[in-house]
């Protein structure tokens, strides 16, 4: 067998990222054979995640390495890094050379945000999806998008199915397979209230309260960014 190229992929660090949208796909493509992986943030100072523990960043936005992938994951820090200009500037810089410019839940609406999906169908997390298309995205409802070199997955747990799509597109089918028994990826959830569609109406409405307590202003600051990448455009 011949060697596998190498390939460095980099996902942007923010407070209150969701974490699982991160290491979730990290785990998965840290597998592809040859792959380093960063953790890029504005500084090297630990990084609070949702989930109430900290990630450590291996490399700022001054020193970061060009990623070959770039992911941008979400979570409720989303629309704090839409409003640093560090952190914009630094998500434009690594897609312009990337050869995959990525996202796992709202993270999509941070590249929609840097102007990086006009055009591009995409998805995110069901409760964002409805703020694509204000970004000039075209909004799909599928698990995991691949649109030319734009691969969106959708929210949060998403991120391992979008992983191994991804290590497909790159390594072949044959080795994502090998990642995905290696992982035990094998999920069989002991409830079946994972979408909208398919929770039930208490659960919706506990989720929305849920959401609404934590992002009370969540809607109108992704509206502004959206309108700001409008005056720039």
């Amino acid at each position: 067998m011949s060697e596998l190229s190498p390939i460095r992929i980099s996902f942007l660090l923010f407070p209150n990222v969701t974490q699982l949208d991160l290491t979730g796909p990290a785990q998965v493509l840290s597998r592809l054979g040859n792959a380093t992986i960063d953790l890029i943030a504005a500084t090297r100072d630990p990084v609070p995640t949702d989930a109430g523990f900290a990630l450590l960043p291996t490399a700022t936005f001054a020193d970061a390495a060009q990623p070959d992938i770039l992911c941008v994951p979400g979570g409720f820090g989303t629309q704090d890094a839409m409003e640093d200009e560090a952190t914009m500037a630094w998500v434009r810089q690594a897609a312009a050379g990337a050869t995959w410019v990525t996202s796992v839940c709202t993270g999509s609406l941070l590249l929609g945000a840097a102007g990086l999906l006009k055009g591009y169908r995409a998805t995110s997390h069901w409760a964002s999806h409805r703020h694509l298309a204000a970004f000039g995205a075209v909004p799909v409802h599928e698990r995991v998008v691949f649109d030319r070199n734009r691969v969106t997955g959708g929210g949060v747990t998403a991120g391992i199915d979008f992983g191994l799509a991804l290590t497909a597109a790159i390594r072949g089918e044959d080795h994502a397979r090998l990642v995905q028994l290696s992982l035990e990826y094998d999920p069989a959830p002991p409830f079946d209230s994972g979408s909208p569609e398919r929770a039930d109406a208490a659960t919706r409405e506990r989720y929305a309260a849920m959401a609404a307590k934590s992002a009370p202003d969540r809607d109108a600051r992704t509206q502004a960014a959206a309108d700001r990448l409008a005056r720039e455009s």
